[in-house]
């Protein structure tokens, strides 16, 4: 199941429990992807694309939710939380701790890095074998500790 059918059937779980929580978010996701089948691209959208979508929808949310924060307006960073772990759930399980840090320990021994100094080559192997997987702001921690 592709989605955007999996999407188009929670949109209607959600609107018969009439829960605005999961319409909010899942209605974000139909819209992203309707706008990337019609920008004129031609583009398949497929697992990997569908992924990076997730990811963007997921940033956005998350840096107005820390924005509503920093201004006390609680109420509008729940809406955005809400709308957040909607649509984690069609994210693929992150990797995290120490099991990130064991494939990019991996992959630091692969590229060959020693210093700080090959963190680019390091960075640009990791975001290629971790595309979607992981995240990159933990990536690149991660990478520093290890590369110091």
């Amino acid at each position: 199941m592709t989605l955007e059918e999996r999407v188009n059937q929670d949109l209607k779980d959600a609107m018969r429990a009439k829960d605005e929580a999961r319409l909010r978010g899942i209605r974000a996701i139909k819209s992203a992807i309707l706008l990337i089948k019609t920008d004129g691209s031609g583009q398949a959208i497929d697992e990997a694309k569908e992924v990076q979508l997730l990811q963007k929808l997921v940033k956005t949310r998350q840096e107005s939710y820390d924005i509503y924060i920093k201004n006390n307006r609680e109420d509008l960073a729940a809406t955005e939380l809400e709308e957040i772990n909607v649509i984690k759930v069609y994210l693929p399980q992150m990797m995290e701790g120490q099991e990130l840090e064991d494939a990019l320990k991996a992959i630091i021994a692969e590229t060959g890095a020693t210093s700080a100094k090959d963190m680019g080559k390091v960075m640009g192997a990791a975001n290629k074998a971790l595309a979607g997987k992981a995240e990159g702001r933990a990536i690149s921690e991660i990478v520093k500790k290890l590369l110091a």
